[in-house]
């Protein structure tokens, strides 16, 4: 996946960083730094929200990009989630840590983007293969060697993505900020407005259904 930041103007395309930002050891100081931060983006700092923007986008473009299953869209929402920040700046209250209501946001872009394509899948399997289109059918080869370590691990990593996206929207995103982000769960619980206990059985849920999945590869 590339790594993106965001232009100053939030509505701009996305661009390489010339430096990797530094980030706050502790996560009280990052804590502490992302009010700050906010502070000033309230009172209209565009520098301020560039620093946030350059702080957090990694972890949200890693996270819709999990979501999603695309590099490419996952930074178009990606930019959706800062712009949204950016506009909802004015009303912000540090009820909470920031990151829990940036990846709010980060969830109500994503969410809307799965329904929209649940809307759209039926059509776009509908649609009858143009007669023109030559390019060849994939084929899976069955003459095939047994593969190597390398090419195992790649069949492994494709199916533990397809598995997770096939997870039902809420749970998918429990196991992405836990697994990947290592999200406490009480923000878990913030983020998908549910409660501790709910958040650890959505994941103990996630996970047998995974185990499941996956099964042929965790015994061999």
């Amino acid at each position: 996946m590339t790594t993106a930041c965001l232009a100053l103007n939030p509505f701009a395309d996305i661009t390489m960083p010339d430096e990797p930002v530094s980030v706050p050891e502790t996560p009280d100081e990052a804590a502490v730094l992302d009010l700050a931060l906010m502070q000033k983006v309230k009172n209209g700092d565009a520098d301020a929200f560039q620093e946030l923007v350059e702080i957090h986008q990694h972890r949200v473009i890693g996270t819709v990009a999990k979501m999603l299953g695309d590099d490419t869209e996952a930074e178009d929402v990606a930019q959706q989630v800062f712009v949204r920040v950016w506009r909802s700046a004015a009303r912000y209250e540090p009820t909470a840590k920031f990151t829990t209501w940036l990846f709010k946001i980060t969830r109500n872009l994503v969410f809307n983007e799965l329904r929209r394509r649940k809307r759209h899948v039926a059509v776009s399997l509908d649609q009858p293969r143009d007669a023109d289109d030559e390019r060849p059918l994939q084929m899976v080869d069955h003459s095939t060697k047994v593969p190597d370590t390398a090419v195992l691990d790649e069949e492994m990593m494709g199916a533990i993505h397809k598995a997770i996206e096939e997870l039902p929207e809420t749970q998918r995103m429990a196991i992405v900020l836990r697994r990947y982000e290592e999200t406490p769960y009480e923000e878990i619980a913030e983020i998908l407005e549910l409660s501790v206990p709910a958040v650890k059985s959505l994941l103990f849920r996630a996970r047998t259904e995974l185990r499941d999945k996956l099964r042929r590869y965790l015994e061999s």
